[in-house]
């Protein structure tokens, strides 16, 4: 016999519940306040619960907790309105297996959901997880906090609604976008990223939402928007707090209503894409600074997800070199030795700088033996005496100058060493490489010039010759990005 236990206010959704999963093999018991629910579990072992979020005499988490401290093995389904989804993410936390909307629109969902808990056969079980995450090159190792987090983002991934996801630049939160994409129920439909802090305003909202002929100076034709043409599927926001604040007024409109109008437009469009965003930056800080909209947060911010900074996960570097080595299509390994030089680097660059030197050390190591060795990683693993560009000019060292033109000098070898090779080499790397030094170029010269104008940002860009979204945008970059070493 399988005993559920049902706690709700609603008198008409226990009645339903009863009905719904009464049967030869299953028996339901009721309550309707805090107090029940106390009585209930005293009486009798359950096999699933399902408790709603919010009763007059109690909070339905503090029934969790009791159920999960008395009864581990009982299944738990929160219930909650759409206000409450919140509390729902905080009930899943805590243990709960899932949570579902009321009214219960989907019958078929609800059954299912049930089934899928007594059979154990839920998409959630930890191989299918591992699996998915995997295959979409979201490694995530042993650390507890990268487990948690890949479980929760595949209990999100089935519920229609909006996913945050912060954490520092490299850390792969595309790729958790992805993954959250692919394990959703659009996995069939479009996934679309955009990057919001390297489109300037206008073309941000033609990107967007799409254009009319003659909308603009260049608009020759008319153009679908990514909200028109991931419709079905998911749009991915990536450094959503890039925006400026009048894209931020339009994306808000999309979320509340699922209506936009293209540039220069006239008609309204209709959308049911999903939006999963993610910034590097603090956005309820920037909120604080009216940088950003705090009503849009409130709309983005319904699951947030925080991905770990690979410093806080160094057990998993083995591991994700050797992802990245099969990923580079590589029969070398590391030594010993190479190994503990990357682990004991700080990685201010995360995964996106761990992958580049991956990939310099196979293009270096080829053809010289089956082993990377010391003398195949970049210097700066060699030292530990590392640290990140500045943000402001007050946290500028002297030697600032001096490293970057160290900087560029072991740059201009690295790149007249491969020039120079007669053996193949791999273009891909000489351009990401271009693209490294393109973006140190850019922080240094800022750095440089907040230095000499005591901090003044707006001086600065004005010296500069670029905005003061363009500044702001490099600064925000910099604390992520490789660190010079100093000499």
């Amino acid at each position: 016999m399988t005993n559920i236990l049902i706690i709700d206010d609603e008198r008409e959704v226990g009645n339903f519940l009863t009905h719904l999963l009464s049967g030869s093999d299953c028996h339901v018991f009721v309550g309707y306040s805090g107090e029940d629910a106390k009585r209930l579990i005293i009486q009798r072992q359950y096999q699933l619960a399902m408790i709603d979020v919010m009763l007059p005499d109690t909070s339905g988490l503090k029934i969790l907790r009791k159920i999960k401290e008395q009864m581990p093995q009982c299944k738990t389904i929160i219930m909650t309105g759409y206000s409450t989804v919140k509390t729902a993410v905080e009930a899943i936390k805590l243990g709960a297996n899932d949570y579902i909307e009321k009214p219960f629109d989907d019958i078929d969902q609800l059954e299912k959901l049930i089934k899928q808990l007594f059979e154990n056969t839920t998409p959630s079980n930890q191989s299918t997880m591992f699996e998915l995450a995997e295959r979409t090159g979201f490694i995530v190792g042993e650390n507890q906090s990268m487990k948690q987090l890949v479980t929760m983002a595949h209990k999100m991934a089935s519920k229609n609604i909006n996913v945050l996801i912060e954490g520092e630049t490299g850390t792969g939160k595309e790729v958790l976008a992805t993954y959250i994409h692919h394990a959703s129920q659009r996995k069939d439909q479009p996934f679309i990223a955009v990057n919001c802090g390297a489109l300037s305003e206008t073309l941000l909202e033609s990107e967007l939402f799409g254009h009319e002929k003659g909308a603009f100076t260049g608009a020759v034709k008319e153009k679908k928007g990514i909200f028109e043409l991931a419709s079905k599927g998911t749009l991915f926001l990536d450094e959503i707090g890039e925006a400026s604040l009048s894209i931020q007024v339009k994306l808000l409109r999309v979320l509340e209503t699922g209506e936009f109008f293209r540039v220069g437009g006239e008609s309204v469009k209709r959308t049911h894409t999903r939006i999963l965003a993610a910034s590097h930056v603090n956005l309820a800080e920037a909120v604080q600074e009216k940088k950003f909209r705090e009503d849009l947060l409130y709309r983005l911010d319904v699951v947030k997800l925080t991905i770990p900074p690979l410093r806080e996960r160094m057990e998993d570097i083995p591991l994700l070199i050797s992802f990245l080595l099969k990923k580079y299509q590589s029969d070398l390994t590391f030594s010993t030795e190479a190994l503990r030089l990357i682990q004991r680097y700080k990685w201010f660059g995360n995964i996106r700088e761990l992958s580049n030197m991956v990939k310099r050390a196979i293009t270096l190591a080829e053809d010289e033996g089956s082993l990377i060795t010391p003398a195949f990683l970049p210097e700066k693993l060699l030292s530990n005496e590392t640290i990140s560009i500045s943000e402001t000019s007050k946290d500028l060292q002297a030697s600032s100058v001096n490293d970057f033109e160290t900087y560029l000098r072991e740059w201009n070898k690295r790149l007249l060493s491969l020039w120079q090779e007669e053996k193949e080499v791999d273009l891909e790397i000489v351009l990401n490489d271009v693209k490294e030094l393109e973006a140190q170029i850019g922080k240094a010269f800022v750095t440089k010039m907040l230095r000499e104008t005591i901090g003044d940002r707006r001086e600065a860009a004005k010296r500069l010759n670029i905005s003061m979204r363009k500044l702001r945008y490099l600064l925000n970059e910099k604390k992520q990005q490789s660190p010079i070493k100093i000499k």
